[in-house]
C-alpha cells in the first residue's frame, strides 16, 4: 500500500477540523501544545473513534503515516510502505435480535433484559444463533469444579470475581461447560472498587485474526454477563438475599449453592459476519551509531478505538482521546522533535509502531510479533504507551513488568532526578500487564515496559483516577473536553523521551532478570 498524493492531502485536510485548538490557554509548554494538537487531529469527531476495520480507522492510519513520513521516518511495513495489513474476521450480535428474558414461577410473568444495558454475551463458536435456548437457573457461588453438581441443562449463575485465589472467568466457564450447563451467567462484583464494572457495553462484537474459529462438535453454550442489579431482580421473592450474597462475594467469603427451580432464562441471538482488515502503521528512524544501528528500540501505542456504540448521556461516539490517540500523537511528537534537533539522534534505531485492533484483543501487536517486519532478534526493547491518564500531578508512575527486565532499573534511574517514583503494580488483579500491547513482546522474549500514572491511597489523585475509570474509560466521555493536567502530561512526555533515548544509547542491551515469569512461559 502506497500513500498517494490524494491521500496525503486528505489526511492533512482532516486535521484542519481541530485547528481552533480550544485548550491552548491551559498548556504552558510548546512541545506539549504541539502534542495536544496532534491528539486533537486523531480524536476529533471527524475520525469517528477509529474503530478497527473502518474507513475512519484507515483515515487515521493515513494521517499517522503522513506524519511519520514528514518527520523523516522510513517505511517499515510491507512492500516498502508504512502499512502492515492485519487480516481479521468480525462477528456482531444483531442488537435488534438479541433477547434475554427471565421467567418467574407461573411462567406468565417475565422481566426482559435490554441488550448491552442489562446483559451482554460473549461470542464463541458454541453460541447458538437463530434458536431460543432456555434453562432453569441455579446459583453455584464462585463456580469452582467442586460446586458443579446438578447443573446439566441449566443456566449457572456465578459470582464474577476477579480476585486471586478464586476461579477465573475462563475457569468458571470451563467448569460449567464440562458439567453440562447450557450457559454461564457471570454476575458483576460491585465491590471490585479498583476498576468497577461499567455499563452499558458499547456493542456485542468479536474480532479475530483470520477466520472465526468453528467447532462442529461443541454443544451449544451461552456466556452472559449481567450487572448486580439484574441478579437482585432474579432473586426477588426467592427467599435468598441478593445483597448479602453480593457483599459476601466481594469479600471473598464462602457462598452457598442453591437452585431457582421456578425461574427460567430464555435467550436468542442472531449474528452478522464479515472479513475485515486494518493496518498497523510502522516506521523506522535509523540509528546514528554504526555498531548499534542494527538494533531496534520499539516505541508503540494503539491507534484503534471503539468508534460508534451504545449512547451514554446522549453521546454515541467513543472518541478515545486518552485511549489511545494521545499516545500515538506522542510517538509522532518524538519523531518531530528528533528531526528538528530538539531531541538528540538516537544511537540505536527506533521502530515506531501504531498498532491496530488493541481494543479487540491486542490483534495488531500479536500479528506483528508473529509476522515481524524486522527480525525479532534485532528488537532490544518495547516501551508501550497506553493506560496513561494525566489527570493529576505526576509524582508516581506504576510500571508493568517492572521487576521482569532491566528496563525497570533504567526507568528508575531516569525518573529519580525528575522526582518521579517508579512503583510496581499493586493491583495485579486488574490484569493490566496482559491488557496492552507490551504483552506480546514480553511473550516472545523482548524486554518491555509500560506505565500508569500512580497515586497514594486516599488522595485526590486516587479519586480522580477512579473517577476516570468509572465514567470515561471506554465511553464517549473520553474526549477532547475531559479534565486534564497538562503540566503532568509535559512531565511524562519528557520522561518518555529521556527513557527511550537512554535505552537507545546505552551499549548494553536490556535483559530479563532471573525469576521473571516470562522466562518460564
Amino acid at each position: 500500500m502506497r500513500i498517494s498524493t490524494a491521500i496525503l492531502f486528505a489526511a492533512l485536510a482532516a486535521s484542519a477540523i481541530a485547528q481552533t485548538h480550544p485548550r491552548d490557554k491551559e498548556i504552558h509548554d510548546a512541545d506539549t501544545k504541539a502534542w495536544w494538537h496532534t491528539t486533537e487531529d486523531l480524536s476529533n469527531d471527524s475520525m469517528e473513534g477509529r474503530d478497527t476495520g473502518t474507513a475512519a480507522y484507515q483515515r487515521a492510519a493515513d494521517y499517522v503515516a503522513t506524519r511519520f513520513k514528514a518527520a523523516g521516518l522510513q517505511p517499515a511495513g510491507e512492500n516498502g510502505n508504512y502499512f502492515q495489513t492485519v487480516p481479521m474476521h468480525q462477528v456482531d450480535i444483531k442488537a435488534s435480535s438479541a433477547t434475554a428474558k427471565v421467567w418467574f414461577k407461573s411462567k406468565t410473568h417475565y422481566v426482559e433484559l435490554p441488550f448491552l444495558r442489562r446483559f451482554t454475551v460473549t461470542i464463541t463458536p458454541e453460541l447458538p444463533v437463530n434458536t431460543t435456548l432456555a434453562g432453569t437457573l441455579v446459583f453455584r457461588g464462585y463456580c469452582g469444579k467442586d460446586q458443579m453438581t446438578g447443573v446439566a441443562g441449566k443456566f449457572v449463575l456465578c459470582f464474577g470475581t476477579q480476585r486471586t485465589g478464586l476461579p477465573s472467568g475462563t475457569e468458571r466457564s470451563s467448569n460449567v461447560r464440562a458439567a453440562g450447563g447450557v450457559g454461564i451467567i457471570n454476575i458483576d462484583d460491585p465491590y471490585f472498587a479498583i476498576e468497577p464494572p461499567r455499563w452499558p457495553a458499547a456493542y456485542g462484537r468479536t474480532v479475530t485474526l483470520g477466520a472465526f474459529p468453528r467447532t462442529a462438535t461443541g454443544a451449544p453454550f451461552v456466556s452472559l454477563r449481567i450487572p448486580d442489579n439484574v441478579f437482585v431482580d432474579m432473586l426477588r421473592d426467592s427467599g435468598h438475599d441478593a445483597g448479602t450474597i453480593l457483599k459476601a462475594g466481594g469479600a471473598k467469603q464462602s457462598l452457598e449453592n442453591f437452585d431457582l427451580p421456578d425461574t427460567t432464562l430464555k435467550a436468542r441471538f442472531e449474528t452478522t459476519e464479515k472479513d475485515i482488515s486494518s493496518p498497523n502503521v510502522l516506521a523506522v528512524l535509523p540509528g546514528s551509531d554504526p555498531t548499534l544501528r542494527d538494533q531496534y528500540v520499539v516505541v508503540s501505542a494503539h491507534l484503534d478505538g471503539y468508534g460508534f456504540g451504545t449512547p451514554v448521556n446522549g453521546d454515541n461516539l467513543y472518541n478515545g482521546a486518552l485511549d489511545d490517540a494521545a499516545y500515538v500523537a506522542l510517538l509522532i511528537q518524538m519523531a518531530d522533535d528528533i528531526k528538528s534537533g530538539k531531541l538528540p539522534a538516537p544511537k540505536r534505531s527506533i521502530l515506531f509502531c501504531a498498532f491496530t485492533g488493541e481494543e479487540k484483543g491486542l490483534l495488531g501487536s500479536n500479528w506483528f510479533v508473529v509476522h515481524p517486519t524486522i527480525a525479532k532478534e534485532k528488537l532490544v526493547a518495547d516501551v508501550n504507551l497506553d493506560q496513561l491518564r494525566p489527570l493529576f500531578p505526576l509524582n508516581i508512575l506504576t510500571a508493568e513488568a517492572l521487576n521482569d527486565t532491566t528496563l525497570g532499573r533504567t526507568a528508575r534511574d531516569v525518573g529519580k532526578p525528575m522526582h518521579i517514583e517508579i512503583r510496581e503494580d499493586n493491583e495485579p488483579e486488574r490484569g493490566l500487564l496482559r491488557r496492552a500491547d507490551q504483552y506480546p513482546f514480553l511473550r516472545i522474549g523482548v524486554p518491555a515496559i509500560s506505565f500508569i500514572f500512580g497515586y497514594d491511597p486516599g488522595t485526590e489523585a486516587e479519586r480522580r483516577y477512579r473517577e476516570w475509570y468509572e465514567v470515561r474509560y471506554h465511553r464517549p466521555q473520553d474526549d477532547l473536553t475531559q479534565p486534564m493536567d497538562f503540566d503532568a502530561a509535559t512531565k511524562f512526555n519528557t520522561f518518555f523521551y529521556t527513557l527511550v533515548g537512554t535505552i537507545a544509547d546505552t551499549p548494553a542491551r536490556p535483559e530479563f532478570l532471573p525469576g521473571s515469569q516470562f522466562l518460564k512461559e
